[in-house]
């Protein structure tokens, strides 16, 4: 008797250590709260905006995302830096940004093309940015990022973001990928 009550609440520990451990990592994707698009209309359909505080970020941290169908290379999809940075929106945020090293191959809901980093100059509130090109056929996912945090946290929280399930369901039915 004794023996089954100690497997019962060695059980029942593991239980609610494990239930913890899966809400301990769920709870970042539940820190992001949609906001108003706060860019002015241009020549693209407005996108959805992210945000998410400093407790649970990093930093604070802002994420704009839109199709921009028809207007990629059908052939080579997002080919360089110098694509990014004239396609992923960054300018919408500050059009005083520097490029601050080369950008990376990078996947956005199964989609290839590139991250790259960026500093915005000061007096624009948030100094650090990403810019986020990625394609499929024809088409272009630009995905800006801004934050009071570092790059690389800036870049984590928003790939990881990215990466989630609502955003991944609405990047694949705003590109028609799914």
């Amino acid at each position: 008797m004794r023996t089954s009550s100690v497997i019962g609440a060695a059980a029942l520990v593991f239980g609610v250590l494990s239930g913890v451990a899966a809400y301990e990592s769920a709870a970042p994707r539940d820190n992001w709260k949609e906001i108003a698009w706060p860019f002015p209309r241009d020549g693209w359909p407005a996108g959805r905006a992210f945000r998410c505080s400093a407790a649970s970020c990093g930093g604070d941290v802002e994420v704009y995302i839109r199709p921009k169908l028809g207007f990629c290379n059908c052939t080579s999809g997002v080919a360089d830096d110098d694509e990014v940075d004239r396609v992923a929106d960054v300018d919408l945020i500050s059009e005083r940004f520097v490029p601050i090293g080369a950008g990376e191959a990078v996947r956005v809901a199964d989609m290839p093309g590139r991250v790259r980093p960026y500093h915005l100059k000061p007096g624009d509130g948030m100094h650090a940015a990403i810019g986020i090109a990625v394609s499929h056929r024809c088409d272009l996912l630009v995905v800006a990022a801004q934050g009071r945090g570092d790059v690389i946290q800036l870049r984590r929280a928003a790939l990881e973001f990215l990466a989630s399930a609502a955003p991944v369901q609405w990047i694949k039915s705003a590109m028609n990928t799914q």
